[in-house]
């Protein structure tokens, strides 16, 4: 049972909080919180309140100036219909589900033979994504266009996908870091009763990986959705193949740039992510403090 403090050991207590060099820490730590709270709020001010301007109150005041209407939705119509934002927002769409998806069994199966599988070469495999990691992506963009190009996969969604696909090398160590938590007794259990490792790998590991998925979908969803460069390279027909992140683009060119309709648009475009957290928020606090505490 815990014995409870006497009057004089809270008197030391306090007396020891109050210190200058105490008061001095916390104010310092405080000041700092509301200082980088207030630098990151103002581009996202700043972009709310771009969105609600004309193009001629835009042009006559300055990003941080309110608009005189903040009712006018005005822009947030055209930049839905001028960006063409309904078919970007379904292939952002299609393009997440099948990219999570395929990344999500793709890394789980290689994490999964790395870790439980001891062959000759495992470690070098494990390398090999360490060292893949370090190499810049532009520098192998040459070698991936022409890979594609021979493969009829540019300007088509298929081919897109399967190139986004490919698992990054932190989910696969997030993935081999949860499969080291795993008791390997429950793959012998198993084994004992009749389960192949298909069976053990759908019917048992997959399921309590679930706190890893979902970090790893955050990380690959929010990098997905986001991704602009291979979207422009390889999605060519602007029409039919644009997605949320390239369809912004709409209102850029060498005579200048509507940023109020870029603006509106960037505020459509966080909604949905904004849906999901407020819908999932619980299973994504779980499943990020689940797979922090693994290890």
């Amino acid at each position: 049972m815990a014995r409870s403090m006497t009057a004089e050991e809270r008197r030391h207590k306090v007396k020891h909080h109050y210190t200058p060099g105490y008061i001095v820490w916390t104010i310092f730590k405080y000041f700092s919180l509301v200082f980088i709270s207030f630098w990151m709020v103002i581009p996202l001010y700043s972009c709310v309140v771009t969105s609600f301007k004309t193009d001629t109150e835009y042009n006559s005041t300055n990003v941080m100036t309110p608009p005189s209407d903040w009712l006018n939705f005005s822009n947030f119509a055209d930049a839905f219909s001028k960006a063409n934002m309904g078919v970007a927002f379904r292939n952002s769409g299609i393009i997440l589900v099948c990219v999570l998806a395929g990344s999500i069994i793709i890394g789980t199966q290689i994490a999964y033979v790395l870790n439980r599988f001891k062959f000759p070469g495992n470690g070098l495999i494990r390398n090999l994504f360490t060292f893949a990691a370090l190499l810049p992506g532009i520098a192998m963009q040459v070698a991936t266009y022409e890979i594609m190009n021979n493969l009829h996969f540019i300007n088509h969604l298929y081919g897109y996908i399967i190139l986004s696909m490919g698992t990054d090398v932190i989910s696969i160590y997030i993935y081999i870091q949860y499969f080291e938590n795993i008791s390997v007794a429950l793959d012998e259990s198993a084994i004992i009763d009749g389960a192949s490792y298909h069976t053990i790998y759908w019917r048992i590991l997959l399921p309590m990986l679930r706190p890893a998925i979902v970090t790893c979908i955050i990380l690959k969803g929010a990098t997905t959705y986001n991704e602009y460069y291979n979207a422009n390279l390889y999605l060519q027909d602007k029409q039919k193949l644009c997605t949320v992140a390239t369809s912004l683009y709409t209102f850029t060119g060498p005579m200048g740039s509507r940023y109020n309709l870029i603006c509106a648009g960037v505020i459509i475009s966080m909604l949905p992510a904004l849906v999901v957290f407020i819908i999932f928020q619980n299973s994504i606090y779980n499943g990020i403090a689940a797979g922090a505490v693994k290890g």
